[in-house]
């Protein structure tokens, strides 16, 4: 009888009981041993080791104890998997089946001691299916819960955790003044006030001596302690917890613990560090502002980054360049994406303004709402769209995803609601997605962006060049040279050269030509600099990037 080695596998989401001696994980393991003894006619043999995660997530594959039993999967030590329960396996789908493709490429399988099921047949896998969807629900629940749970402390003044200010020391669900290091806080918010910029709070505090606080990590490292730099500076002073207030995202909320800055005077700081922040723009920002900063990504998820070159003129030219290309400049073979700012401004503008304009946006948008106020909205819309060098347009722009020949776009929906001067949980989010073509052609330097229809007309000069292609083929058949059909047609022999090779283009794209469908960026002036390869798949991958 073959034998079929079982890896028990054990987890606990918590750490709460596991300082017992008996506690969960132990439970777990009798069960499945029990269960392993219980099929000891079927050749079933418990391995010695113990793949035990206490105290982690079920909600992600990065556990050492399960890294450690698939990769003995992968080496062929184990042959069967044996859970108390399946979402003690993991509790998502994505996950198991991650799992199941690194089972089924070693032959191994698993088995739930409390939930019988056979995954062989469709009915088992259904079965699996459906257990793993409560499991994942269940935990994207419990998430929400907890979510929910520290939003609503919070706007209680209830302190829910985390890295303690200077300043404070944890009390249970509050904090408590460290005098010593409130001492330091205070001093810092008395030199802004007496000096006015964070660079000269940071040399005064230099000469004072002032430290950040030493921390002890649990390893028993230590860190901080050092001075102040004006980053930690400005922490210091735009951290409302100083003014006895909680904040919870972009909501600030009254604390239940002790202020160490009267919050009046926090109040003053602030609008003295916003006022500094706007003399500083005003200064150093150029006249042109990239107005889709930290909006764009590509097909990869890089973010594209504002960028700019001079001209020898000394005009500045503004681009929005793929993070990678800046972070790892100098590496070869690097693909992304390199955009004329103002271009892409520009057409991003008009896209969302026609769809904004468009007669039936008003009821896609407000499909909760009557005629009246649907009425209402098409006619503010028109109002506000009616000036074609309105600036509050773009603002609205939360997210462009930009892929080889597609465009999306995500307009903010509490931003639309503001404009329309509605309620935004009445509109309809997807009605604020835009999809449209999109194409960058090239010619020499010049990038042109273009949206919408990017379909070519019919290219008569390129049409005719195949056709001439065609006919100096012929005649290079016949015996006679490039020297000769160059010298015939009063033109050079390098260009005969690279035009006969459209004599070998692909069936499809010499139709596509004449129907006027081909790439925007295939014209007779991109083949006289380029030459066309002689296999048809490269050339259709070759065109299909223009």
């Amino acid at each position: 009888m073959k034998k079929i080695r079982c890896a028990i596998y054990t987890r606990k989401s918590s750490e709460d009981g596991l300082e017992q001696e008996f506690n969960s994980l132990h439970a777990q393991r009798e069960a499945c041993a029990s269960y392993v003894a219980s099929q000891k006619h079927e050749g079933w043999v418990l391995v010695p080791d113990q793949y035990d995660d206490g105290g982690l997530s079920g909600g992600s594959l990065d556990r050492p104890a399960l890294q450690q039993l698939l990769a003995d999967i992968g080496d062929g030590k184990i042959d069967q998997i044996v859970v108390y329960k399946i979402d003690r396996l993991t509790r998502s789908l994505a996950d198991f089946a991650k799992i199941v493709d690194i089972l089924d490429a070693t032959g191994a399988s698993f088995v739930s001691v409390t939930q019988s099921f056979n995954t062989a047949t469709s009915m088992g896998r259904l079965t699996l299916n459906m257990l793993l969807s409560f499991a994942q629900f269940e935990r994207e629940v419990t998430a929400e819960r907890i979510r929910d749970k520290i939003a609503a402390s919070k706007r209680r003044g209830l302190w829910m955790g985390g890295q303690v200010p200077m300043g404070y020391d944890p009390d249970g669900r509050t904090l408590k003044i460290n005098e010593p290091e409130a001492e330091t806080i205070r001093t810092l918010y008395a030199l802004y006030e007496q000096h006015g910029t964070i660079r000269q709070v940071k040399e005064k505090a230099d000469a004072l001596l002032l430290r950040t606080r030493r921390r002890t990590l649990s390893s028993g490292e230590t860190r901080g302690g050092g001075a102040f730099d004006r980053g930690h500076i400005h922490h210091v002073l735009t951290n409302p917890v100083y003014a006895g207030r909680i904040r919870h995202k972009d909501q600030v909320h009254d604390g239940q613990h002790d202020s160490i800055i009267d919050p009046d005077r926090w109040d003053a700081v602030q609008l003295r560090l916003q006022g500094m922040a706007s003399r500083i723009r005003l200064k150093k920002t150029p006249r042109h502002v990239s107005l889709l900063c930290g909006k764009i990504f590509d097909e990869t998820g890089d973010r594209l980054t504002p960028s700019h070159s001079k001209t020898k003129k000394g005009t500045r030219l503004r681009y929005y360049v793929s993070h990678r290309l800046i972070a790892r400049s100098g590496e070869e073979n690097l693909d992304g994406w390199r955009l004329p700012a103002d271009q892409l401004e520009a057409q991003i503008g008009t896209l969302a303004r026609s769809h904004l304009a468009n007669p039936t946006f008003a009821g896609c948008l407000c499909l909760q709402s009557d005629a009246s106020e649907i009425a209402r909205v098409r006619s503010k819309l028109t109002e506000l769209i009616s000036e074609p060098e309105r600036k509050d347009i773009l603002p609205l722009v939360e997210r462009i995803e930009i892929a080889p020949g597609k465009i999306m776009l995500r307009l903010d929906i509490k931003g639309v609601a503001a404009m329309l001067d509605t309620n935004a949980d009445a509109l309809d989010a997807n009605a604020l997605r835009i999809e449209a073509p999109f194409q960058v052609r090239k010619r020499g330097v010049e990038t042109k962006i273009i949206l919408a229809d990017t379909t070519a007309a019919r290219d008569e000069t390129l049409i005719r060049n195949i056709a001439l292609a065609h006919h100096w083929l012929e005649r290079i058949k016949a015996g006679e040279t490039f020297g000769d059909i160059a010298e015939a047609s009063n033109i050079s022999k390098r260009r005969v050269q690279h035009m006969i090779d459209l004599a070998f283009l692909a069936p499809d794209l010499v139709r596509n030509v004449l129907e006027g469908e081909q790439p925007l960026g295939f014209t007779s002036d991109w083949c006289k600099s380029r030459t066309l390869p002689s296999d048809w798949q490269d050339q259709r991958a070759l065109l299909a990037t223009l």
